[in-house]
């Protein structure tokens, strides 16, 4: 990894780190589904989703259903995230749980039978 990353390229670091610990259990059951970041949410906010984690009205990720011709996708959004991040270590930690939370909603099922870890609980 360059030592000059850009800020774009840290974040989608981090997208990848989470849905790598993620996959660690659940490979089989996320085979197809494709995980995806986008800068900020579409402007379009009269179009809901059932599968959206927000805060403040803001999207922050959003589960889009799979449609004829296109696998299910998480989409993680950059901009609303950092703006809510207190440092990096808070960032990643954001990231983490929201893309556990998203791949709950894809299974169906709690985030911490998804991660045990889920929102910064620590067995030891």
């Amino acid at each position: 990894m360059p030592l000059s990353a850009s800020p774009t390229e840290r974040f989608d670091n981090l997208v990848l780190d989470a849905v790598e610990h993620v996959e660690t259990r659940w490979r089989e059951q996320l085979k197809g589904v494709d995980f995806a970041v986008e800068e900020v949410p579409p402007l379009d906010g009269s179009v809901r989703f059932d599968d959206e984690i927000e805060s403040a009205g803001v999207p922050l990720a959003r589960l889009l259903p799979a449609a004829p011709g296109q696998p299910p996708r998480i989409v993680i959004y950059r901009r609303p995230l950092e703006l809510r991040a207190l440092d990096r270590e808070d960032l990643e930690d954001l990231v983490h749980d929201i893309v556990v939370e998203e791949v709950a909603h894809f299974l169906g099922l709690d985030p911490e039978v998804v991660d045990p870890g889920f929102g910064g609980e620590d067995d030891g």
